[in-house]
């Protein structure tokens, strides 16, 4: 964390609270998104070396997400947050839980009524929680737990890898014009199987070609990118056929990712209009599980994320040129 940054942690035993102000080198949009975004909680959520796997996530008032923290042998701790109440990009109140495997609170556990509120000033966003505990025993049981250092550690793993992507995403498509892509995961070996598919349609790579995590600026308000992964790609665009446009990334375990067949690959559509961007939306998700609702997003597009009743992964990505 940049030393320069707010950062309070204090606990209050005469109201049961912990209490965090916690600010961050990024707007609000992104903030919140990192905050909402099942996606982007999976990367960061869980301290090092645990991970976060996100099994279900509907961010609604009365809606759940639920999730898993795995550690470094595979054993498993399951959570989930039961939002309460949202006012969008101001603030949301949850109970945050642990639980079993099928999402039944574990009572020997004390869970927490929490309370974010999120305020921008000058590029900059202070996330202000406080976190309530049903009695005072309940407090000194989760600070015993490693509360403090293990959400501390949490923090600093918020969400450099999203934001470049995203950003680099916007920087390749120069024009509004409609068009489809397929959007690829790989667990590290996505520069190998680009070269190959390059090889294939006899293409060359959109914008800057290849970017790779070990591009991204490192001015000192970042957490370091590990050695191990500055080499994976960050971001890369090929045509292949038809207009058609072949998007990829690593999404390498040391962010938090686990890939299986399934879930790594989306079919992107960048419709010309926000009212098409609704339609598409709308109509392919019905019946569906929403990830992501359409919303104005911190890298200029107006973006959604869902699979639809046959389980097929989709987004929808409109950006105004």
């Amino acid at each position: 964390m940049n030393s320069n940054l707010l950062f309070n942690f204090t606990i209050n035993k005469a109201t049961n609270t912990v209490n965090v102000e916690r600010e961050f080198l990024a707007n609000l949009d992104l903030v919140w998104e990192a905050w909402t975004n099942p996606e982007l909680l999976d990367q960061w959520w869980a301290p090092k070396p645990y991970k976060t796997q996100t099994k279900s996530m509907d961010f609604r008032e009365g809606g759940c997400w639920f999730y898993a923290m795995i550690g470094p042998e595979n054993q498993t701790h399951w959570g989930k947050n039961e939002y309460i109440k949202i006012d969008a990009k101001n603030s949301y109140s949850a109970v945050d839980s642990f639980c079993d495997e099928t999402g039944n609170v574990n009572k020997a556990f004390p869970s927490a009524a929490w309370t974010n509120t999120f305020t921008e000033t000058e590029n900059k966003t202070i996330v202000t929680i406080v976190a309530k505990y049903d009695s005072l025993s309940d407090l000194e049981k989760v600070i015993e737990m490693g509360f403090k250092d293990g959400f501390t550690a949490a923090l600093e793993n918020l969400d450099q890898y999203l934001a470049a992507q995203f950003a680099l995403r916007k920087q390749n498509k120069t024009q509004s014009t409609a068009r489809v892509c397929t959007y690829v995961n790989f667990p590290g070996n996505t520069e190998k199987a680009f070269l190959f598919y390059k090889s294939v349609f006899k293409t060359e790579f959109v914008g800057k070609g290849i970017q790779h995590f070990g591009d991204i600026p490192q001015d000192g308000n970042n957490p370091p990118i590990p050695e191990n992964i500055k080499k994976m790609v960050l971001h890369v665009e090929l045509p292949t056929l038809g207009n058609h446009i072949l998007m990829g990334t690593d999404a390498p375990k040391e962010m938090g990712f686990t890939l299986s067949k399934g879930n790594n690959m989306h079919i992107c559509l960048e419709p010309a209009t926000r009212e098409e961007a609704d339609r598409l939306f709308n109509e392919l998700s019905k019946e569906g599980v929403v990830t992501m609702p359409m919303a104005d997003m911190f890298f200029g597009a107006y973006f959604g994320e869902f699979s639809d009743k046959y389980g097929i992964n989709w987004m929808i990505n409109f950006v105004n040129n």
